[in-house]
């Protein structure tokens, strides 16, 4: 499947400039839809004297239709959707309901790093708040105190390596004041990246009927986030050691290491002939377990595979398996 710009596939009128069939996800709301020639859309004009030309926002994505990819042999009754990106041939090689709203659990949290990236400074200093470690006792944590202070870079090491909620939320906090208002950012931000089928209503993907997102989404938030470098190092990190500075005044240190099971001691065996560059995992009751990664194939392709709403963890792992082998080639 070649790459077609998704949002001009959403929009029907556009979709008859440019000769292409099969506009939009089926049952898409339009209700918002894009002024397709404004900034937030990405589409730019040229011109001069002898030429116009206009370059379109998704020349560059992978964007499969709406049938799923035939999967022989591949089990994928057990997630309820993912997908495989060939971003150096920009294909989508396997497709599986990557259109359909799902809960995205931590897997929000690759939005949530990329948005604190655009907007703040790694070496400004966090004080953690009361709010930030007032979270379920169940919840995903990387160990915040009230009172502590930590770097942004820090913070964004137990964001996305040690998956915590309580980092989402300071870093939230650090950008906008308030979950919410760095809610509001999140999804101008996914827009901006032509993320129609998500909406978010808090920065570490807990539960909530209007915070979702879809494979394709998912899709865009990485391949946008790890073209900056200070993502694509955290991201690929399997080991961190935290160092901050306590409430207290006196120093702290603490060892944060990976939820990816494809990189920790006895844990899954990544695909043969594939090297993996970072993953971020996500489990919640409703969203089941969830896994992006990056990764690159023996000819050096970079291939996002995604895999949300497995059944449990041994089936996340084994459809992520099929899906790579399969068709990160």
């Amino acid at each position: 499947m070649k790459c077609i710009n998704k949002i001009l596939a959403a929009i029907c009128s556009l979709c008859l400039l440019v000769g292409l069939c099969g506009c939009g996800a089926e049952g898409a709301d339009l209700k918002n839809a894009y002024d397709v020639y404004g900034d937030t859309v990405g589409i730019t004009a040229s011109s001069n004297a002898a030429n116009d030309s206009f370059t379109y926002f998704g020349q560059n994505f992978c964007v499969g239709g709406q049938t799923n990819t035939a999967a022989e042999g591949i089990h994928s009754e057990v997630a309820g959707a993912a997908g495989v990106f060939n971003l150096s041939r920009r294909e989508v090689t396997y497709a599986q309901n990557i259109y359909e709203r799902m809960y995205p659990a931590s897997t929000t949290k690759i939005l949530t790093a990329y948005v604190v990236l655009l907007h703040g400074n790694l070496t400004d200093v966090v004080t953690v708040s009361e709010h930030a470690v007032d979270l379920p006792s169940d919840s995903s944590k990387c160990g915040l105190v009230a009172g502590d202070q930590y770097t942004v870079q820090t913070l964004l090491y137990g964001l996305l390596l040690r998956s915590g909620n309580d980092a989402a939320i300071a870093l939230a906090e650090y950008i906008s004041g308030s979950e919410e208002a760095f809610a509001e950012l999140m999804n101008a931000e996914a827009l901006r990246m032509g993320a129609t089928g998500s909406h978010f209503v808090n920065p570490h993907g807990l539960p909530n009927e209007d915070h979702y997102t879809t494979v394709y989404d998912l899709y865009l938030f990485l391949h946008h986030a790890m073209a900056n470098e200070d993502f694509y190092r955290i991201f690929s990190a399997s080991e961190y050691t935290a160092e901050y500075t306590k409430a207290d005044g006196t120093a702290g240190t603490q060892e944060w290491s990976t939820t990816n099971q494809y990189r920790v001691a006895n844990g899954e065996t990544f695909p043969e002939g594939f090297s993996l560059v970072g993953g971020k995992t996500g489990t919640t009751g409703a969203a089941g377990h969830c896994l992006v990664l990056l990764s690159t194939n023996g000819a050096g392709e970079s291939i996002i595979s995604i895999v949300l709403k497995a059944d449990g963890k041994s089936d996340l792992y084994l459809l992520m398996n099929e899906i790579i082998t399969g068709y990160g080639n």
